[in-house]
Formats: structure tokens, C-alpha cells, sequence
């Protein structure tokens, strides 16, 4: 029933911007978390930020703070990921997840996420 579907991935050059956007569906509660995970070939999956639909409240990780921003939309049940200043380091599949399971106070990074997107191609190159 939940459903999440990715969009905005393609080619950029560095230093240039990509929005992503994650739209969901069918989730059974106003109060979840949406995360935004990367994949490297070769890397382990790692959070690159994340936001609480029902507070706002957002985390990023160290490599993408102040480039990387996140928000929502809840009239259309779409989560963005605008990033800038991309690199090369950038380079990875980009999924979306959500966790149904919400803890106020604590980093929406150590939620558990249940349910993901398909992944959308993020390639930084000149």
C-alpha cells in the first residue's frame, strides 16, 4: 500500500544543482519520517537527510550540510532533496524511505525505515 516514488536524478556537472523529489502514498499515518539514503558503487548506503512530516524537524549528515536541503510539502505528500555545489563525491543511486515509527527529540536518522522508493541516478560529471 505504501508507495513512494522518486524523481529529479540525471547528469550534472560540478558545482551545478539537482532537486530530487520523493512523492508518497498510502502511508497510514500523519506521523512519519522521510529519509533520503545514497549508494555508492563500492559504499555502503549512507543517510543524507532526513525530516519529520508532522514537526519539520530535519538532520543531515556531515558531508552534505550546507548544501544540501530538505522540505516538504504536505499539501502534495512530496519531499524534496535541492542540492548544490554537487561533486563528484555526490555520484550515487538516491532512495527515498519512510519510517512509520517517529521519535520526538531524537535524530530522524536512527529511525527505522520501512519502506522505500526505487532509486533515482545521481551522476556529477564534467
Amino acid at each position: 500500500q505504501v508507495q513512494l516514488v522518486e524523481s529529479g536524478g540525471g547528469l550534472v556537472q560540478p558545482g551545478g544543482s539537482l532537486r530530487l523529489s520523493c512523492a508518497a502514498s498510502g502511508i497510514p499515518s500523519d506521523y512519519y519520517g522521510i529519509g533520503w539514503f545514497r549508494q555508492a558503487p563500492g559504499k555502503e548506503r549512507e543517510g543524507v537527510s532526513c525530516i519529520v512530516i508532522s514537526d519539520g524537524s530535519t538532520d543531515y549528515a556531515d558531508s552534505v550540510k550546507g548544501r544540501f536541503s530538505i522540505s516538504r510539502d504536505n499539501a502534495k505528500n512530496v519531499v524534496y532533496l535541492q542540492m548544490n555545489d554537487l561533486t563528484s563525491d555526490d555520484t550515487a543511486v538516491y532512495h527515498c524511505a519512510t519510517a512509520l515509527g517517529i521519535f520526538y527529540g531524537r535524530s530522524c536518522f536512527t529511525y527505522e525505515y520501512d519502506y522505500w522508493g526505487q532509486g533515482t541516478q545521481v551522476t556529477v560529471s564534467s
